[in-house]
């Protein structure tokens, strides 16, 4: 008997079909991955599995233990033991982190709130996934992956019959990752069912006994894990064969140094510890420098440092085409001087989300469609055209609102967004988080174009895998120092994660 099961799915919005005729069963004790490229209809899914859509938004049915069930919203799901972890976060930032797990449901002594309890329930948990993080910390002060894993825990902890995990891992280093897998096999073991979306998929393959995959808001097929392969999935998936997904490098000759880092040291502000110590080192033109580590090490915080939305420097100095800069210059600064950063988090940093795609393709270039104080509104829209159409952004057209998008897209309007700043030097925090396979590509083949012009590229990334396929050399970052430097000849997995380690 399956414990959920999903009927001939249907959901339109506004003439298009975004699921057609989608179904899957999830048995008890299961974990049942859900596979496709970005748009594929995963994550429409799971707003109907979840009670976002309610019954009534979209047509055939779901049935949980073999009884028809209508939703009307996220609560009518939560009571049928259904809990979901989506990619958009909804943690509280102005409160803690045991605030957070606990919502809804603190512990009490009488009408009073149990804070002593609170803390130890919390202490507990938090050391089961290694998270060094007090209980009383504010969500707004942790990382986009810290997040990730608080709302993974507040999931957990309610100890709900059907898990539903959307992307859990994107914001994760390797050994979370790894940590969280080894819950969801425990969980498991325990008579947890789990629905896993993933675009890793050696994560698919290390925990799902079943995979249904998605094509166009269709369901293709569902196959046993131990009866296909990777290459299987992916062929499925995008409906063609990939073959090597890092496509080769440009042999050619580096040009100059583009961009010098020179001793960088930086903190919070003035009085506080430094984060960034005695960072150095040079990119040239047409070069992947590839920079890794484990979370917390100091990636995002230096490449938001040098783009001017971090912290304080405290020593050392920054050049763009052997111009050293002021460490008062800001983010527009930046940009005039050829250098430019492509966020990490893309609905927090990198978009409007409630814009269209070309409000938000121009909006960091815009000095340029100026003349005479007045917008060309007429060469705005030509020129954010090219871009639409060169970095093949799946829309009717650029008035199309960004939220709208899938994650694939909407990472594409961040990078065009970028590029159209003309920049020499551009700064990519993980650019691949939390995109499909087929995307991921065109990034790849994006940044060799990029770097074939001359360009220069710093690609922070988790996964090994990409940086060891895209880079030309790889630095490792751990404690906010740099402990150890790799040239493509000599980098290796092992090598790099001792360095990530601090034991190089």
């Amino acid at each position: 008997m399956a414990l959920l099961e999903a009927r001939n799915l249907t959901k339109r919005f506004a003439g298009v079909t975004a699921l057609r005729s989608v179904g899957f069963k999830l048995e008890q004790g299961e974990i049942h991955a859900l596979c496709g490229e970005n748009g594929a209809g995963k994550s429409t899914l799971i707003k109907l599995l979840s009670g976002i859509y309610p019954y009534g938004s979209y047509e055939g049915e779901l049935r949980v233990n073999e009884a028809k069930v209508e939703f009307e919203s996220v609560r009518d799901a939560e009571a049928v033991g259904i809990a979901v972890i989506t990619q958009e976060f909804s943690l509280i930032d102005e409160l803690s982190v045991a605030e957070n797990i606990f919502l809804g449901r603190l512990p009490k002594i009488g009408i009073r709130v149990d804070w002593a309890k609170l803390h130890e329930d919390v202490v507990i948990l938090l050391q089961s996934f290694d998270l060094n993080i007090k209980p009383e910390t504010l969500v707004c002060e942790l990382g986009v992956g810290q997040k990730q894993l608080i709302e993974i825990i507040r999931a957990i902890d309610k100890h709900t019959g059907i898990l539903v995990l959307d992307e859990p891992t994107a914001a994760l280093a390797d050994n979370e990752i790894k940590i969280l897998l080894n819950h969801l096999k425990r969980l498991k073991e325990a008579g947890t069912s789990c629905i896993y979306i993933s675009h890793k998929l050696d994560e698919v393959f290390e925990v799902a006994d079943r995979i249904t995959i998605l094509r166009d808001g269709e369901s293709i097929t569902t196959v046993e894990t131990v009866k296909t392969s990777i290459p299987g999935v992916i062929r499925a998936m995008v409906g063609r064969q990939i073959g090597d997904l890092y496509p080769k490098r440009s042999s050619q000759r580096l040009g100059e140094v583009l961009m010098s880092v020179d001793n960088l040291c930086a903190a919070n502000t003035k009085n506080d510890e430094l984060i960034l110590k005695n960072i150095t080192f040079q990119v040239r033109a047409g070069e992947v420098l590839g920079i890794g580590g484990l979370m917390g090490a100091g990636r995002t915080s230096l490449l938001m440092h040098l783009f001017g939305v971090w912290g304080v420097r405290c020593s050392g100095r920054l050049l763009i085409n052997k111009k050293c800069l002021d460490d008062n210059n800001t983010p527009s600064d930046l940009i005039k001087h050829g250098l430019v950063l492509v966020s990490e988090d893309r609905r927090r940093y990198g978009l409007v989300l409630d814009q269209a795609i070309g409000f938000n393709l121009s909006l960091s270039s815009l000095s340029q469609f100026v003349s005479f104080g007045k917008l060309d509104l007429i060469k705005e829209y030509e020129t954010n055209q090219v871009m639409f159409d060169a970095l093949r952004i799946k829309a009717v057209d650029q008035t199309h609102r960004v939220g709208e998008l899938s994650g694939g897209n909407q990472q594409k309007v961040v990078i065009g967004k970028a590029l159209m700043t003309e920049p020499q030097v551009i700064l990519f925090d993980e650019p691949t988080r939390g995109i499909d396979v087929g995307a991921k590509l065109e990034v790849y083949e994006l940044i060799n174009r990029l770097t074939d012009q001359g360009k220069a590229v710093v690609l922070v990334s988790s996964e090994l895998p990409e940086l060891m396929g895209m880079s030309d050399r790889i630095m490792m970052m751990h404690a906010g120092t740099l402990s150890g430097e790799f040239s493509r000849s000599s980098f290796t997995q092992e090598k790099l994660l001792a360095a990530a380690m601090g034991q190089s």
